[in-house]
């Protein structure tokens, strides 16, 4: 598309693009405040979630609508600040444009928090038949495939058939597929007995496969080995130094076995999400943009990447810093202060990670904690992990709604939310008006480009 997007302009005001509305692109915008900018933020959604606790949603443990923020919420009132949902193609940084589904647009500085996504390592099969979890339209779609199981595995006489739908298959040994697994484990201890007596509890399987010897392995021994227990303390099977060969007609090949499954969860790895425009030399490992220490890009002034998508070598960091929430949201603030600092006049500060520790929930009453040269676990990790995560939360209304989801879980084992919403059926009557509507506005926008 080649038209201009229709944002108003101004001499008097430098625009700066922002792609991605994650960590990074959501923590520079509420940042950069300073009323001689026109920030754009663009994004795929219309909103941003907490990528930490979508697991729960998976599980049937939180409302989708707790862990997601509408962009327009969140920045309601802010002066000189517009929002566009669409998908960015491509940026041209010599006419200092980036081309989008909706239309071209000219900036000043253009920030690229684009984030990540699910990396399959280049096996079709794995990314057509497996479930990942970075989204919250997937995190959704995992709550119904989970509940449908349960619904089909009570509604079949096929042993073999049950046994398929009742085998949870978690793919990746870090913090997701820890936490993923535990909370499967929950869901086999308080909700399929109560919900399901006509099952078998001991019936279903959760298997936790990873291709290293020990689990967490970005974290230290001692919290991998307490994570491991735990995990086999409420039976969870694990199977280390193992690979993922393929899975094809519900059967999950791996290194040394076949596994006949209906459930299988991919969180074994992630790849940067890229954007045309840049050249393959300016891309490290793992399709991360390359940046110097204030992250900009390519020898560029004006062009920066954040988070997931920046690839900083540093002293402490020589295969860059983790893809997680916190250097993406220091790196966002370090860079809208080095921006107003450009155009201030002043001398740029370079990017330093301060880590402050890590953590992974692995079930009811249990976390790992690693914070300033301290590692706990147990219940103290667990309210630790709590208070943390509730405090991260966008917005008091989303911090209360999961405080109150949690403590109702706690102290009932229950849960509302185990409901099953399926997507728009062709042929169904929202579904023709959805792409009636889709067609209009393909009508309009082609009208436009010709005109």
């Amino acid at each position: 598309m080649d038209r201009l997007m229709d944002i108003p302009s101004s001499a008097e005001l430098k625009r700066v693009v922002v792609v991605g509305g994650g960590f990074a692109g959501l923590n520079f915008c509420k940042r950069l405040k300073d009323e001689r900018f026109q920030i754009v933020l663009l994004d795929k959604t219309n909103h941003h979630n907490f990528q930490p606790l979508l697991y729960q949603v998976a599980t049937a443990g939180v409302e989708p609508s707790s862990i997601s923020f509408p962009f327009r919420s969140l920045f309601a009132g802010r002066k000189n600040f517009h929002i566009r949902m669409c998908e960015v193609l491509e940026t041209d940084a010599e006419t200092q444009e980036v081309k989008t589904s909706i239309g071209r647009l000219h900036y000043d500085y253009l920030v690229i928090a684009t984030g990540c996504d699910t990396n399959y390592f280049g096996n079709k099969a794995l990314e057509e038949n497996t479930m990942a979890l970075k989204t919250t339209a997937e995190a959704l779609y995992n709550r119904n495939h989970i509940l449908e199981s349960f619904e089909r595995a009570v509604d079949t006489d096929d042993m073999q058939e049950r046994e398929k739908l009742l085998t949870f298959v978690v793919v990746g040994g870090g913090a997701t597929g820890v936490e993923l697994a535990g909370a499967l484990a929950e869901m086999r201890r308080f909700v399929l007995r109560k919900d399901y007596p006509d099952l078998d509890v001991d019936k279903m399987r959760i298997i936790l496969v990873d291709g290293k010897d020990r689990l967490l392995y970005s974290f230290k021994p001692k919290s991998s080995r307490e994570a491991e227990e735990y995990l086999r303390y409420r039976g969870v099977e694990l199977k280390q130094k193992t690979r993922v060969l393929g899975y094809e007609n519900e059967v999950l090949r791996l290194s040394n076995e076949e596994i006949p499954t209906a459930n299988v969860f991919w969180t074994a790895g992630v790849i940067a999400n890229s954007m045309g425009g840049f050249s393959s030399d300016m891309y490290g490992h793992g399709n991360r943009l390359i940046v110097d220490e204030f992250n900009r890009v390519g020898g560029y002034k004006n062009v920066f990447a954040l988070g997931d998508t920046a690839l900083m070598k540093q002293k402490d960091w020589p295969d860059g810093h983790p893809q997680v929430a916190q250097p993406a949201m220091q790196q966002a603030d370090n860079c809208a202060d080095n921006i107003l600092a450009m155009e201030n006049g002043e001398a740029l500060k370079p990017f330093k990670y301060h880590d402050r520790g890590s953590m992974a929930t692995i079930g009811r009453n249990h976390a790992v904690v690693e914070t300033k040269g301290l590692v706990f676990g147990g219940f103290l990790g667990w309210l630790v992990w709590l208070v943390i995560h509730l405090m991260n939360i966008v917005g008091f209304k989303n911090r209360l709604l999961i405080f109150i989801d949690w403590v109702w879980s706690y102290f009932t084992h229950n849960s509302n939310l185990r409901i099953v919403v399926r997507p728009l059926i062709k042929g169904d009557r929202l579904y023709r008006l959805m792409k009636a509507q889709e067609q209009i506005r393909e009508q309009k926008h082609k009208k436009t480009d010709n005109s």
